[in-house]
């Protein structure tokens, strides 16, 4: 049961990608060499959020994981954000503040997990690796498409 709660707050995160698809503003922007192909994005957003859920119904099992779940909700609400902000919004750069803040809990609760438990910790290390290719992904996407005066 727990593990379906986590689940849905990650469904919530993916139905931003429903509700703000990419679209052919996306298709449009120079991106760099090392953009993944448009197929692996759900395929890997999928697994992750799999992983998230899973590691979040196993944190809340633990005692003292308090500050950790507290990371997990931060995290998953940016997460949601994100999606937005750039899609809905069209505003790299404004994605790009998001995505780093992001980036900071998610690795706080990298730490968190691992202090509480060794497999969350490494559970969540193909979260943040992502989240480091999204960030230079969003980040060449901002520099290499200046917004229009």
């Amino acid at each position: 049961m727990t593990f379906l709660f986590f689940l849905i707050a990650c469904g919530a995160a993916a139905a931003a990608g429903l509700i703000f698809p990419p679209g052919g503003w996306y298709d449009g922007l120079r991106k760099p060499d090392f953009t993944p192909p448009r197929w692996a994005f759900p395929l890997a957003w999928t697994t992750l959020y799999l992983l998230l859920a899973w590691v979040g119904a196993r944190l809340a099992g633990l005692p003292g994981a308090g500050p950790a779940l507290a990371l997990w909700s931060a995290q998953i609400a940016l997460n949601t954000l994100w999606t937005p902000v750039f899609f809905g919004a069209r505003r790299p750069g404004a994605a790009m503040a998001v995505l780093a803040v992001l980036w900071l809990v998610s690795a706080a609760l990298v730490v968190a997990a691992f202090r509480l438990e060794l497999l969350s910790g490494v559970l969540l290390l193909p979260y943040l690796a992502w989240l480091t290719l999204a960030g230079a992904l969003n980040f060449r996407i901002w520099r290499d498409n200046p917004a229009p005066r």
